[in-house]
Protein backbone atom coordinates (compact mmCIF):
# COMPACT_ATOMS: atom_id res chain seq x y z
CA UNK A 1 0.00 0.00 0.00
CA UNK A 2 1.43 3.55 -1.19
CA UNK A 3 2.16 5.79 1.91
CA UNK A 4 0.38 9.04 1.92
CA UNK A 5 2.33 11.80 1.40
CA UNK A 6 3.00 13.96 4.16
CA UNK A 7 2.95 18.05 3.97
CA UNK A 8 4.68 20.74 5.92
CA UNK A 9 2.38 23.22 7.14
CA UNK A 10 4.35 25.95 4.69
CA UNK A 11 3.35 23.45 1.92
CA UNK A 12 -0.32 23.29 2.73
CA UNK A 13 -0.38 27.40 3.29
CA UNK A 14 0.81 27.42 -0.33
CA UNK A 15 -1.55 24.81 -1.36
CA UNK A 16 -4.79 26.78 0.18
CA UNK A 17 -3.90 30.08 -1.05
CA UNK A 18 -3.31 28.65 -4.02
CA UNK A 19 -6.68 27.22 -3.57
CA UNK A 20 -8.14 30.13 -2.36
CA UNK A 21 -6.78 32.13 -5.39
CA UNK A 22 -8.41 29.47 -8.12
CA UNK A 23 -11.61 29.22 -6.08
CA UNK A 24 -11.52 33.29 -6.30
CA UNK A 25 -10.79 33.45 -9.89
CA UNK A 26 -13.91 30.87 -10.73
CA UNK A 27 -15.59 33.20 -8.39
CA UNK A 28 -14.80 35.75 -10.85
CA UNK A 29 -15.80 33.80 -13.89
CA UNK A 30 -19.10 33.33 -12.69
CA UNK A 31 -19.95 37.03 -11.65
CA UNK A 32 -19.27 37.84 -15.24
CA UNK A 33 -22.06 35.47 -15.94
CA UNK A 34 -24.29 37.43 -13.04
CA UNK A 35 -27.93 36.61 -12.97
CA UNK A 36 -28.03 35.77 -16.90
CA UNK A 37 -28.61 32.02 -16.15
CA UNK A 38 -31.02 32.79 -13.71
CA UNK A 39 -32.66 35.41 -16.46
CA UNK A 40 -32.90 33.29 -18.86
CA UNK A 41 -34.93 30.81 -17.04
CA UNK A 42 -36.91 32.88 -16.03
CA UNK A 43 -37.58 34.37 -19.49
CA UNK A 44 -38.12 30.68 -20.95
CA UNK A 45 -40.59 30.10 -17.61
CA UNK A 46 -42.44 33.06 -18.67
CA UNK A 47 -42.66 32.16 -22.40
CA UNK A 48 -43.70 29.21 -21.59
CA UNK A 49 -46.78 30.17 -19.31
CA UNK A 50 -48.13 32.54 -22.24
CA UNK A 51 -48.06 30.15 -24.75
CA UNK A 52 -50.13 27.65 -22.36
CA UNK A 53 -52.61 31.14 -21.79
CA UNK A 54 -52.70 32.01 -25.04
CA UNK A 55 -53.34 27.80 -25.97
CA UNK A 56 -56.21 28.10 -23.36
CA UNK A 57 -57.87 31.29 -24.80
CA UNK A 58 -57.67 29.77 -28.01
CA UNK A 59 -59.50 26.35 -26.71
CA UNK A 60 -61.95 28.87 -25.63
CA UNK A 61 -62.36 30.66 -28.79
CA UNK A 62 -63.19 27.33 -30.29
CA UNK A 63 -65.43 26.54 -27.93
CA UNK A 64 -67.79 29.95 -28.02
CA UNK A 65 -67.78 29.16 -31.76
CA UNK A 66 -68.76 25.67 -31.38
CA UNK A 67 -71.92 27.28 -28.82
CA UNK A 68 -72.37 29.97 -31.50
CA UNK A 69 -73.25 26.95 -34.14
CA UNK A 70 -74.73 25.29 -31.55
CA UNK A 71 -77.23 28.41 -30.99
CA UNK A 72 -77.63 28.44 -35.08
CA UNK A 73 -78.93 24.91 -35.59
CA UNK A 74 -81.35 25.59 -32.55
CA UNK A 75 -82.74 28.44 -34.17
CA UNK A 76 -83.03 27.06 -37.34
CA UNK A 77 -84.69 24.08 -35.56
CA UNK A 78 -87.12 26.85 -34.26
CA UNK A 79 -87.86 28.00 -36.96
CA UNK A 80 -88.71 25.11 -39.06
CA UNK A 81 -91.09 23.74 -35.42
CA UNK A 82 -92.75 27.36 -36.10
CA UNK A 83 -93.36 26.88 -39.89
CA UNK A 84 -94.91 23.21 -38.88
CA UNK A 85 -97.18 24.41 -35.80
CA UNK A 86 -98.32 27.28 -38.46
CA UNK A 87 -99.34 24.82 -40.94
CA UNK A 88 -100.96 22.47 -38.63
CA UNK A 89 -103.28 25.84 -37.14
CA UNK A 90 -104.79 25.75 -40.66
CA UNK A 91 -106.19 22.53 -40.61
CA UNK A 92 -107.59 22.11 -36.70
CA UNK A 93 -111.04 21.75 -36.05
CA UNK A 94 -111.55 23.76 -32.06
CA UNK A 95 -110.14 26.47 -30.86
CA UNK A 96 -107.96 24.50 -27.68
CA UNK A 97 -105.70 22.75 -30.32
CA UNK A 98 -105.49 26.10 -32.31
CA UNK A 99 -104.32 27.77 -28.73
CA UNK A 100 -102.28 24.91 -28.33
CA UNK A 101 -100.12 24.92 -31.34
CA UNK A 102 -100.01 28.96 -30.81
CA UNK A 103 -98.31 28.30 -27.31
CA UNK A 104 -95.57 26.01 -29.00
CA UNK A 105 -95.13 28.63 -31.71
CA UNK A 106 -94.83 31.13 -28.61
CA UNK A 107 -91.95 28.91 -27.19
CA UNK A 108 -90.21 28.56 -30.30
CA UNK A 109 -90.18 32.50 -30.73
CA UNK A 110 -89.02 32.87 -27.13
CA UNK A 111 -86.05 29.89 -28.06
CA UNK A 112 -85.17 31.95 -30.82
CA UNK A 113 -84.59 35.08 -28.68
CA UNK A 114 -83.03 33.46 -26.43
CA UNK A 115 -80.50 31.97 -28.40
CA UNK A 116 -80.20 35.02 -30.35
CA UNK A 117 -79.28 36.79 -26.86
CA UNK A 118 -76.60 34.19 -25.71
CA UNK A 119 -75.22 34.04 -29.54
CA UNK A 120 -74.63 38.20 -28.76
CA UNK A 121 -72.94 37.89 -25.48
CA UNK A 122 -71.20 35.09 -26.94
CA UNK A 123 -70.10 37.06 -29.33
CA UNK A 124 -69.03 40.00 -27.21
CA UNK A 125 -66.98 37.15 -25.38
CA UNK A 126 -64.94 36.38 -28.42
CA UNK A 127 -64.02 39.70 -29.08
CA UNK A 128 -62.79 40.00 -25.58
CA UNK A 129 -60.86 36.50 -26.31
CA UNK A 130 -59.38 38.08 -29.84
CA UNK A 131 -58.21 41.18 -27.82
CA UNK A 132 -56.61 39.13 -24.96
CA UNK A 133 -54.59 36.54 -27.72
CA UNK A 134 -53.53 39.75 -29.67
CA UNK A 135 -52.12 41.27 -26.37
CA UNK A 136 -50.56 38.08 -25.29
CA UNK A 137 -49.22 37.05 -28.57
CA UNK A 138 -47.64 40.91 -28.61
CA UNK A 139 -45.98 40.15 -25.36
CA UNK A 140 -44.76 36.75 -25.98
CA UNK A 141 -43.31 37.83 -29.38
CA UNK A 142 -41.27 40.45 -27.07
CA UNK A 143 -40.04 38.09 -24.67
CA UNK A 144 -39.18 35.44 -27.12
CA UNK A 145 -36.88 38.26 -29.10
CA UNK A 146 -35.93 38.86 -25.16
CA UNK A 147 -35.35 35.38 -24.38
CA UNK A 148 -33.31 35.29 -27.90
CA UNK A 149 -31.11 38.29 -27.19
CA UNK A 150 -30.55 36.63 -22.79
CA UNK A 151 -29.43 33.09 -24.55
CA UNK A 152 -27.16 34.50 -26.97
CA UNK A 153 -25.65 37.02 -24.44
CA UNK A 154 -25.08 33.88 -22.07
CA UNK A 155 -23.73 31.45 -25.09
CA UNK A 156 -20.84 34.18 -26.13
CA UNK A 157 -19.91 34.27 -22.16
CA UNK A 158 -20.18 30.28 -21.32
CA UNK A 159 -18.45 30.32 -24.79
CA UNK A 160 -15.29 32.21 -23.83
CA UNK A 161 -15.43 30.96 -19.98
CA UNK A 162 -16.62 27.44 -20.03
CA UNK A 163 -13.27 26.17 -20.79
CA UNK A 164 -11.27 27.64 -18.25
CA UNK A 165 -13.63 27.17 -15.42
CA UNK A 166 -13.27 23.39 -16.30
CA UNK A 167 -9.33 23.60 -16.23
CA UNK A 168 -10.21 25.84 -12.89
CA UNK A 169 -12.14 23.25 -11.18
CA UNK A 170 -9.55 20.42 -11.99
CA UNK A 171 -6.96 22.46 -10.64
CA UNK A 172 -9.34 23.25 -7.62
CA UNK A 173 -10.08 19.57 -7.06
CA UNK A 174 -6.08 19.05 -7.05
CA UNK A 175 -4.97 21.61 -4.65
CA UNK A 176 -7.73 20.42 -2.13
CA UNK A 177 -6.18 17.11 -2.36
CA UNK A 178 -3.32 18.38 -0.40
CA UNK A 179 -5.09 19.60 2.14
CA UNK A 180 -6.28 18.17 5.19
CA UNK A 181 -9.93 17.46 5.76
CA UNK A 182 -10.75 19.05 8.47
CA UNK A 183 -8.72 22.33 7.11
CA UNK A 184 -10.79 22.14 3.70
CA UNK A 185 -14.11 21.78 5.27
CA UNK A 186 -13.04 24.66 7.69
CA UNK A 187 -11.33 26.83 4.69
CA UNK A 188 -15.16 25.76 2.93
CA UNK A 189 -16.88 27.22 5.54
CA UNK A 190 -15.23 30.88 5.79
CA UNK A 191 -15.74 30.76 2.29
CA UNK A 192 -19.35 29.86 2.40
CA UNK A 193 -19.90 32.44 5.53
CA UNK A 194 -18.35 35.88 3.99
CA UNK A 195 -19.49 37.65 0.92
CA UNK A 196 -16.31 37.93 -1.21
CA UNK A 197 -15.71 34.40 -0.59
CA UNK A 198 -12.14 35.22 0.90
CA UNK A 199 -10.90 32.80 3.46
CA UNK A 200 -7.39 32.63 3.30
CA UNK A 201 -5.80 36.34 3.27
CA UNK A 202 -2.69 37.98 3.71
CA UNK A 203 -1.28 40.03 6.47
CA UNK A 204 -0.55 43.42 4.50
CA UNK A 205 0.22 46.46 6.76
CA UNK A 206 -0.24 45.08 10.20
CA UNK A 207 -3.69 43.97 9.27
CA UNK A 208 -5.73 41.13 7.71
CA UNK A 209 -6.21 42.43 4.23
CA UNK A 210 -9.31 44.13 3.97
CA UNK A 211 -9.74 44.43 7.83
CA UNK A 212 -8.89 47.38 9.99
CA UNK A 213 -7.57 45.54 13.23
CA UNK A 214 -3.93 45.27 13.42
CA UNK A 215 -2.51 41.50 14.28
CA UNK A 216 0.38 41.93 17.42
CA UNK A 217 3.70 42.01 16.64
CA UNK A 218 4.03 38.27 18.24
CA UNK A 219 0.81 37.11 16.11
CA UNK A 220 2.77 38.43 12.55
CA UNK A 221 6.39 36.65 13.43
CA UNK A 222 3.94 33.27 13.62
CA UNK A 223 2.69 33.56 11.05
CA UNK A 224 5.45 34.64 9.17
CA UNK A 225 7.21 31.46 10.60
CA UNK A 226 4.87 29.41 8.62
CA UNK A 227 4.91 26.91 11.33
CA UNK A 228 1.00 26.66 12.18
CA UNK A 229 -2.34 27.76 11.00
CA UNK A 230 -3.52 31.41 12.40
CA UNK A 231 -6.97 32.55 11.89
CA UNK A 232 -7.93 36.41 12.40
CA UNK A 233 -10.00 36.53 15.27
CA UNK A 234 -11.90 39.23 14.27
CA UNK A 235 -13.13 37.44 10.93
CA UNK A 236 -12.03 34.08 11.31
CA UNK A 237 -10.26 34.21 7.94
CA UNK A 238 -6.82 31.80 7.80
CA UNK A 239 -3.45 34.49 7.56
CA UNK A 240 -0.97 34.26 5.79
CA UNK A 241 2.43 36.26 5.26
CA UNK A 242 2.75 38.69 2.63
CA UNK A 243 5.84 37.50 1.13
CA UNK A 244 4.18 33.94 0.54
CA UNK A 245 1.01 35.90 -0.80
CA UNK A 246 3.36 37.56 -3.62
CA UNK A 247 5.24 34.12 -4.26
CA UNK A 248 2.18 32.32 -4.70
CA UNK A 249 0.21 35.54 -6.59
CA UNK A 250 3.38 35.27 -9.74
CA UNK A 251 3.48 31.99 -9.48
CA UNK A 252 -0.60 31.56 -10.32
CA UNK A 253 -0.70 34.40 -12.37
CA UNK A 254 1.43 32.02 -14.93
CA UNK A 255 -0.71 29.15 -14.38
CA UNK A 256 -3.75 30.90 -14.94
CA UNK A 257 -2.06 32.78 -18.41
CA UNK A 258 -1.70 28.90 -19.36
CA UNK A 259 -4.96 27.93 -19.32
Amino acid sequence: MAKKTEFTVEERLRALYDLQLIDSRIDKIRSVRGELPLEVEDLEDEVAGLEVRISKIEDDLNQFNDDIKAKDIATEHAKTMIKKYNEQQKNVRNNRAFESLSKEIEFQELEIELCAKQAKELQAQIELKKQSVEENNVKLNERKEHLKHKKNELGDILKETEKEESDLLKKSSNYESKIDESLLISYKKIRASVRNGLAVVAVERGASAGSFFTIPPQVQLDIASRKKFITDEHSGRILVDKELAEEENEKMSKLFTSI
